[in-house]
């Protein structure tokens, strides 16, 4: 496969604004996000500057003269297409899927109603609505999924509220902690086995698959404390994975970014079960970290694109969803 031209003129991108913190839980990991790309573009020449929707309003983005936004938002109101929504309102391009593919990937039990309409592998699971987390229903869950299990927040990401469940009486537990962050909440069949990532750049037949990143985590725990703020867990890239294997995640991965309608770019987390070898769809990543710790850099560096330069790619592709033109009318109306 090819990767996307890194001839891009850098005057042509005009003003930039690097969105980044937010309101969301992942705000600390944004702002790191935010940091690394904004301090990357600017060392390639970009006329960047930062941008926090919770200190500023967006409109000041177009009073501002921004040419286009690179989308370093994590979470609620940053990548789950509320944002993409107004920037396509003001009519400013700017990095990752449109508004019904963010918005789709950010809740895990519709991206699983997806992936599973397309037959791709997902663990199998419940879906708790507000209604439906009185305990003598939570206690009958891992009867359909069986132990261990995982319950989290079907829209937050970054291993937050997140629990794995090894016996019935956590159950009600994990689903409180989990509903702190969201109404709703996802109880999901563990696969035991091996964590695997794989990110995606571009769009349509254009997009290209790099690197598969193999995760190995201290006793399994790939959370929010290891994911960002300790150097304990192992990442390999190259992943060691037999070719063939690393080729099937590769495919199941760019079917899953298309049937998304995802665009720009993206990150696929998986499991790779080991009694057979099987990969299984997690989530996809609609704005991936870019932090010192982040998987999407690591992989991209392993495909010979450095930090800077992947930077630089996401932004050039940055787009709207409909007609700039069209958008533009819309807002000034």
């Amino acid at each position: 496969m090819t990767l996307p031209d890194s001839n891009i003129d850098v005057k042509s991108l005009g003003k930039v604004a690097v969105l980044m913190g937010g309101t969301s839980a992942e705000r600390e990991v944004s702002l790191m996000s935010g940091s690394g790309v904004l301090q990357a573009l600017r060392s390639r020449g970009v006329d960047a500057h930062a941008f926090d929707p919770a200190q500023s309003d967006l409109g000041d983005l177009k009073r501002d003269g921004y040419a286009r936004c690179f989308i370093a938002l994590h979470g609620r109101h940053g990548e789950d297409g509320t944002v993409q929504g107004a920037l396509e309102l003001l009519g400013i391009p700017y990095t990752g899927p449109g508004v019904m593919a963010s918005a789709i990937a950010m809740d895990k039990v519709m991206t699983k109603r997806v992936w599973s309409a397309e037959n791709l592998p997902t663990p199998r699971y419940v879906w708790l609505a507000p209604d439906r987390q009185q305990r003598e229903v939570v206690r009958t869950v891992p009867d359909e999924l069986g132990l261990p299990l995982i319950v989290k927040p079907p829209r937050e990401g970054s291993s937050i509220g997140v629990t794995k469940v090894r016996g019935y009486s956590e159950m009600q537990e994990a689903v409180q902690l989990s509903a702190k962050y969201d109404p709703d909440v996802l109880c999901e069949e563990f696969i035991d086995g091996e964590e695997v990532t794989c990110p995606v750049l571009g769009q349509g037949a254009d997009a290209v698959v790099l690197p598969v990143i193999r995760i190995v985590a201290p006793d399994g725990a790939y959370d929010y404390q290891n994911k960002y703020f300790t150097d304990d867990v192992k990442y390999q890239c190259p992943s060691g994975l037999p070719e063939a294997e690393e080729r099937e995640i590769q495919r199941i991965v760019l079917e899953a970014y298309r049937a998304l309608g995802c665009r720009g770019w993206g990150r696929a987390d998986l499991m790779i079960r080991a009694s057979d070898r099987k990969p299984f769809l997690l989530e996809m990543n609609t704005s991936p970290g870019m932090t010192g710790h982040s998987l999407v850099p690591m992989s991209a560096r392993a495909s010979g694109i450095s930090y800077e330069d992947l930077c630089l790619r996401i932004l050039a592709a940055a787009a709207l969803d409909t007609p700039a033109g069209t958008a533009a009318g819309a807002a000034s109306a």
